[in-house]
């Protein structure tokens, strides 16, 4: 074979070679970027929060020692739901009668602090809708519910022996709300429905303005010319004259004056 073909074979050989081995065209692959996942809601330390956010100690060691704070903290950052949680100011619970809580069991002392907040997280805008709700479920469960109304924007709350309002906002980022009441919410379930009526308020008292001074026949003041005649001087001069027109009666003289 001359060296002509033989170029001919080789180029020939080496083009199909070269086809083979070159992959058919294919469309280009476009990536959709994955959206970027949302961000986990910030964690609430709330024994942190309530140590520094006001005077809210006393409130504080009653849910560190029944340990109701480890259930209000799992609420907030562990549930889909959130936590709406009311803080009495420790001034509150001074104001309570002695026996108020040193009488509670240990179990009645628990639910007295879940009572103290709702499963749920609530904006203070929400509870404009809550007015008309009717009772609403507390983390106490069972028969212990809140009453909310809202009146002007303002936030009123009964427990059947309380009746407080929120004073203010602490913590207000779902899915944490905590809010200032001046009373600490006492339960019907604890402490029964036999409720004494609201003392009465003080009667006002009567806004009496002075006698004004009349004035007499002669055009003086009534009260000054009373007291002048009633002074001794003018009472013994007409008790004289009284005396004198007696004596000249009795002596059959008639004096004219």
């Amino acid at each position: 074979m001359d060296s002509g073909k033989i170029f001919i074979c080789l180029t020939t050989l080496l083009f199909a070679y070269t086809q083979a081995a070159t992959p058919a065209h294919s469309p280009p692959i476009i990536l959709t970027p994955t959206p970027a996942p949302a961000p986990a809601p910030t964690y609430v330390n709330l024994t942190d929060l309530l140590s520094v956010a006001g005077p809210f100690s006393t409130f504080l060691k009653y849910l560190e020692s029944t340990k109701v704070i480890e259930t209000l903290q799992n609420q907030a950052n562990n549930t889909d739901e959130g936590i709406t949680l009311f803080v009495p100011k420790d001034k509150a619970f001074s104001s309570l009668k002695k026996q108020s809580l040193s009488n509670l069991t240990a179990d009645q002392l628990k639910q007295l602090c879940l009572f103290h907040a709702l499963p749920h997280y609530y904006s203070l805008s929400d509870f404009k809708n809550l007015s008309d709700a009717g009772p609403m479920n507390t983390l106490a469960g069972g028969s212990y519910t809140l009453n909310f109304t809202d009146i002007s924007g303002t936030v009123r709350i009964g427990s059947g022996w309380t009746n407080t309002e929120v004073s203010s906002s602490v913590h207000s980022t779902d899915p944490v709300a905590i809010y200032q009441v001046n009373k600490v919410l006492l339960p019907e379930a604890i402490f029964g429905t036999d409720i004494p009526p609201p003392a009465p308020a003080p009667a006002p008292v009567p806004d009496i303005a002075p006698v004004a001074d009349a004035p007499d026949a002669d055009g003086g003041k009534g009260s000054g010319s009373a007291a002048k005649a009633s002074s001794p001087s003018s009472s013994h001069r007409i008790l004289g004259w009284r005396w004198l027109m007696m004596v000249v009666v009795s002596g059959g003289f008639v004096v004219t004056l």
